[in-house]
């Protein structure tokens, strides 16, 4: 399993759609920023600390195929990389992330 944290407004219009092209910062790059479950706090700690509104989905690696690349991040750690829209029905669950608590630890009681 793999994660991508986004906001609420963009997972709906993603599900409306069929399909999540990317944020903006993926959209800059080329691709769709996924974490590992070992990885994602520290990348909701680093990149969405103040920010309301937010999701977080799982999806199942395997369903993604060719388009899903593990490269070299954060500490020379892979990470995995999305070089094509995630399909939504990709995605085996989505969490709605609570505003009233840090995100990271948010994403860490999601993931139990």
């Amino acid at each position: 399993m793999i994660y991508k944290l986004l906001t609420v407004r963009e997972w709906q219009a993603a599900r409306a759609a069929g399909e999540f092209a990317g944020s903006e910062v993926d959209l800059a790059e080329g691709f769709v920023h996924f974490s590992t479950a070992e990885q994602v706090v520290e990348t909701a700690a680093r990149f969405f600390t103040g920010q309301r509104g937010l999701a977080m989905l799982t999806v199942d690696a395997d369903e993604l195929g060719d388009s899903l690349r593990w490269e070299p991040s954060r500490g020379g750690d892979l990470f995995p990389h999305l070089y094509a829209p995630l399909q939504v029905s990709a995605v085996l669950a989505e969490v709605e992330l609570p505003d009233g608590v840090p995100v990271d630890q948010a994403v860490a009681e999601v993931l139990g």
